[in-house]
This record gives C-alpha cells, sequence and structure tokens, in this order.
C-alpha cells in the first residue's frame, strides 16, 4: 500500500512567505534601528567617561587601568552589537580574537590584557562613531512610522484638525490645490500613503548604514563554509 503524498500549492504559500519576510524584515530593521539608539548612547558615554578620566589620571597609576576597564566594558558592549549583526545583515558575522593573557602575565600584565589587542581600539572608536549614525537612524525610522500610521489613519481624525478654529492656511491650500476639508484629508492621507510605500527600504536603508559600520569594525569575515568542513 503506497502512501499518499500531498504537494501544496505552490503560489499561494510561497505569497504568504513573502509577505511574512517582508513584514519579519521590516520589524528586524525597525529594531535594529530604534533600539540600537539606547545601546549607542551607553556605548558613547562609556568610551568617553572612561577614556577622558583614564587620559586625564594617565600621570598616575590609577589611569591605565581606567583605560582597560573602559576597553573590557566597550568589548562588553560591542558583543551586544555583533549578537544583532546577523539578523540585519542576513549572514553570519565572527567575532574578532581577543586573546587571553598569558599564564606567566603577572597582575598588572592581566589588568592591562584588555588593552593588549589592536581590536579594543575599534571597540573603543565605534563607540564615538556610531552614535551620531544610530541617532540619525533611529529619527529616520520614527519619522517614516509616524508618517505612516499618522497618514493612513488621518481620515479617522482629520476632520476634527480641519474643523479647529484657526486651520485655515493649510498646505494644500497653499499649494493651490484647494481649501476645504475633504482636499485636506485627502492630502494628508495620500502623504502617509507615500511613507507607507517607502517604509521597508527607507527603514531598510538605514538599518544597513549602521549595520555596514559596526560589521567593518567589530567584526572580522568569517571563515568559509568549505575551510570548516573536515574529511569524514
Amino acid at each position: 500500500m503506497t502512501a499518499l503524498r500531498h504537494s501544496p500549492a505552490p503560489d499561494a504559500p510561497y505569497d504568504l512567505r513573502r509577505g511574512h519576510s517582508l513584514w519579519h524584515r521590516l520589524a528586524t530593521d525597525t529594531r535594529y534601528t530604534l533600539l540600537g539608539l539606547p545601546a549607542a548612547l551607553l556605548h558613547f558615554a562609556v568610551v568617553v567617561a572612561g577614556v577622558s578620566a583614564g587620559l586625564g589620571a594617565a600621570v598616575v597609576f590609577i589611569g591605565l587601568p581606567i583605560l582597560a576597564a573602559t576597553a573590557a566594558a566597550a568589548r562588553n558592549l560591542a558583543d551586544f552589537e555583533r549578537v544583532a549583526l546577523p539578523g540585519v545583515l542576513g549572514r553570519p558575522v565572527a567575532r574578532p580574537p581577543y586573546p587571553p593573557a598569558p599564564a606567566w602575565a603577572g597582575w598588572f600584565r592581566r589588568t592591562m590584557n584588555p588593552l593588549a589587542n589592536g581590536q579594543a581600539a575599534l571597540d573603543l572608536l565605534y563607540g564615538v562613531i556610531a552614535f551620531p549614525i544610530s541617532l540619525a537612524a533611529s529619527v529616520v525610522a520614527a519619522v517614516w512610522w509616524t508618517g505612516a500610521l499618522a497618514g493612513l489613519t488621518f481620515p479617522l481624525y482629520g476632520w476634527i484638525i480641519a474643523a479647529l478654529p484657526g486651520v485655515d492656511q493649510t498646505l494644500p491650500e497653499l499649494l493651490g490645490l484647494g481649501g476645504d476639508d475633504t482636499t485636506f484629508v485627502v492630502f494628508n492621507t495620500a502623504i502617509g500613503v507615500v511613507f507607507a510605500l517607502t517604509l521597508v527600504p527607507v527603514v531598510r536603508g538605514a538599518a544597513l548604514v549602521k549595520a555596514s559600520l559596526a560589521q567593518a569594525m567589530l567584526t572580522r569575515a568569517p571563515a568559509p563554509f568549505a575551510d570548516r568542513m573536515t574529511a569524514g
């Protein structure tokens, strides 16, 4: 007795997968841009405060341990960024090696070990450079989401705004499109449609700008799959 195999209809599941993938991509990029701002602010604050304190106290003994502690903190904050990168870039990333202190090292060498790696400078520099870029990316994402949501729902409340006292010189009227309430509502709704239609590529672009910087400064190229294969 043979078992019957049911093949799914090719078109509908494919369309559903495309829609799910699109929303998943938008959600991932939005989360990365908006939630990445507090992390970037923390990274920036830690690096600026730590490096300033360390350099200011460099003439005394305590300055170097402060710089080492700042480098260690920047490394941990960079790890959070690395965790988010595969979801945005769509491919794995590799963490740069951070060699431990040698077994023979004394306490001072172990304390200063976070500064003994060249990647430490990139982790610190990333905290300074990434903050304004993360701020710009989050602002762009927030503006486009606000424009899309406010515009698409404008027919629900736009009539109330149009009826408010003092709302006479509207943008449609200044553009010569008319000053009636219907034109006002339709015009702002159309703007919302434009924001909605461009939401995915704009948020995607904002996320990729930030992620590309993080990839360049905080990661190294993963080993090719063929190199990781072992003969069996």
